[in-house]
């Protein structure tokens, strides 16, 4: 009897251990399933941004509404046409200590832009490159880009996307608050939008359009619809023309 006894509760026990045991199982399946769905969830809510910023951008400029000025809402943002251009003094990718006083005679283009974690920004730039004379065809002379990272992680970035703009490091914002260009951003006050401002030969700001701001946070402006919105800021065509 007591050996019989013996074997029943040896059975129970067994029982209990492996209804423990898949129990725990069953546990961490759902808890592995909940973790995996909001993954998922994160990643296709990530990826629907990453997408929308392009189609928004070049997607977009098949549409014939991209081919005309105003397609892409932009402010105008503080200083702004007619105003003294404020001082630059930054360190580009190039190496060179970039000085916006040292561009007189010039025309130049400010493309203040997101920086590392927006690659819709250095599409941006690959883009204008590829048609840099159309920009030359306004007048403009040269382009320079402006972002608030770190310089050697901007040089392994220009490197990477094999672009030859100029890009300046402004890692304590100093230029972008004074130019007012993190105010127009996806980040606060903390990087800058996608800002771009003409400053004429005469240091004086011709044009500016500042596209990065609520409520669309645009990264990316098609070529033909930022052209249509240079000429239109530009009426005259080249300064002193």
């Amino acid at each position: 009897m007591a050996s019989r006894a013996a074997e029943k509760e040896a059975r129970r026990t067994e029982r209990l251990a492996n209804e423990a045991t898949a129990a725990r199982a069953a546990r961490a399946r759902k808890l592995r399933n909940r973790l995996l769905g909001t993954v998922g969830a994160a990643a296709l809510v990530l990826g629907g941004v990453f997408v929308l910023s392009n189609t928004g951008g070049k997607g977009a400029s098949r549409g014939a509404a991209a081919n005309q000025a105003g397609a892409y809402a932009f402010a105008v943002g503080d200083p702004g046409p007619g105003s003294p251009a404020p001082a630059i003094e930054l360190t580009s990718t190039s190496g060179k200590r970039f000085s916006l006083a040292d561009q007189k005679g010039k025309t130049t283009l400010l493309y203040f832009q997101e920086g590392l974690g927006c690659q819709p920004c250095w599409d941006q730039i690959k883009d204008i490159e590829s048609k840099w004379a159309k920009f030359r065809a306004l007048g403009i002379d040269q382009m320079v880009s402006i972002t608030t990272n770190d310089l050697d992680d901007l040089r392994r970035k220009a490197a990477d996307e094999g672009i030859s703009t100029p890009v300046l490091a402004d890692p304590d914002l100093s230029v972008s608050q004074a130019w007012e260009a993190n105010q127009y951003g996806m980040m606060g006050s903390s990087a800058d939008g996608h800002s771009f401002i003409v400053v004429g030969p005469d240091g004086q700001i011709r044009h500016r359009a500042d596209y990065g701001g609520a409520p669309n946070f645009t990264m990316y402006v098609p070529v033909a619809p930022l052209l249509a919105d240079l000429r239109k800021g530009l009426p005259d065509g080249p300064a002193g023309a």
